[in-house]
């Protein structure tokens, strides 16, 4: 989130002082936030960047057991998508683990979504939690795959979130998406 936050702020100043100033475009900060790859290999590669998470609070497993059955996850996915794949293989594994229903949701609801949200759309995969009987209340928790710790951290953010605890604490807390999405569709066509 902290890459999608820059690119709601184009123009903005970064640096310490007047010397080292650097005005980021917004073309600059969704190069920097979004890692489109298409093969096992480069996500491979983007990911071993990521840090994981160690540290967990102590109510982490009763919390995610407990409110499997409250929340579901949806996530986009698209034909090829290598990153899609990972996140959908993670995700089912920690649904399984912890009773939370996994579910694919259209591009164009996804969208829709992102918009209401005040996200930019950066493509598959994005994965949000929502309340089984309310598809108006939905939180991201992952904007292109992550490594599984960090997914289920976001899982429990967002059940906390839902569930009463300030929004701020947890969307700090969250704010580390890695951004690693697929390669957009290639049309074959007329050259």
């Amino acid at each position: 989130m902290r890459g999608l936050i820059l690119l709601g702020i184009p123009g903005l100043v970064i640096g310490m002082g007047s010397a080292a100033a650097q005005t980021v475009t917004r073309d600059d900060a969704m190069r920097a936030a979004i890692h489109p790859v298409g093969d096992a290999k480069t996500l491979q590669a983007w990911l071993s960047r990521v840090p994981t998470t160690r540290d967990f609070p102590d109510d982490f497993n009763a919390t995610l057991r407990g409110h499997g059955a409250a929340f579901v996850i949806e996530m986009t996915t698209a034909p090829g998508c290598i990153p899609c794949g990972d996140l959908w293989t993670k995700l089912t594994a920690l649904g399984t683990r912890y009773g939370w229903q996994v579910r694919t949701i259209s591009g164009q609801e996804a969208m829709i979504r992102s918009g209401r949200l005040g996200l930019p759309w950066v493509g598959h995969p994005v994965a949000w939690v929502r309340p089984i009987a309310d598809d108006t209340r939905v939180v991201p928790v992952a904007i292109g795959t992550d490594h599984s710790p960090n997914l289920a951290r976001n899982l429990y953010l967002a059940a906390k979130m839902l569930t009463g605890v300030r929004p701020a604490v947890g969307v700090r807390a969250m704010s580390k998406f890695t951004g690693i999405v697929g390669l957009p569709a290639t049309r074959a066509g007329r050259r």
